[in-house]
């Protein structure tokens, strides 16, 4: 095989892996959208708790005078303070939504960045190892590994190789 060839083989390699990276990054933005809808459904169910329960306190009426002694909160009080946790989780639950859509933004950007630089070495790179070189810098500029728990990326083994022929 001459070097002209393998130098392509290693290009569309190189590529394979962006698109594969690009892919598996749209996957968990599949994935985040789903838990994110989960959520939504939960926060439309305790939107609806929170108003049936708001409908069945009764209107201010004036009550008579208890004694000072009496300690026991009437049902009123007790429903307002569970309704007022349930606020409470519903505004944790909606950052949580917040949150991972802020994360659903970044994989997606990260993956188009990926599918940008997989059209850019199959059209402009003709060297294997310009490819690889071109992937790593990506990599590194755009702190990819943190969005893959389960792979390791170009830049993680690049960077291991050297820890490695440093020792």
């Amino acid at each position: 095989m001459s070097d002209d060839a393998a130098d392509a083989l290693a290009v569309e390699d190189c590529v394979e892996y962006c698109r594969t990276q690009a892919g598996l990054l749209s996957g968990s933005v599949e994935t985040m959208s789903d838990e994110a809808d989960a959520l939504l459904d939960e926060i439309d169910q305790e939107m609806a708790e929170i108003r049936s329960r708001l409908e069945t306190l009764p209107d201010e009426v004036a009550a008579t005078e208890t004694p000072s002694t009496a300690d026991v909160p009437d049902a009123s009080e007790v429903d307002v303070a569970a309704i007022e946790d349930l606020q409470a989780e519903l505004e944790e639950k909606q950052l949580l939504v917040e949150a991972k859509q802020a994360r659903m933004q970044a994989f997606q950007e990260l993956a188009a960045g990926y599918t940008e630089l997989a059209e850019a070495l199959s059209s402009t790179v003709d060297d294997g190892q310009e490819a690889v070189t071109r992937i790593i810098e990506f990599e590194a500029d755009t702190d990819a590994p943190v969005y893959f728990d389960e792979r390791e990326t170009m830049v993680e083994t690049a960077a291991a190789s050297a820890d490695s022929g440093a020792e």
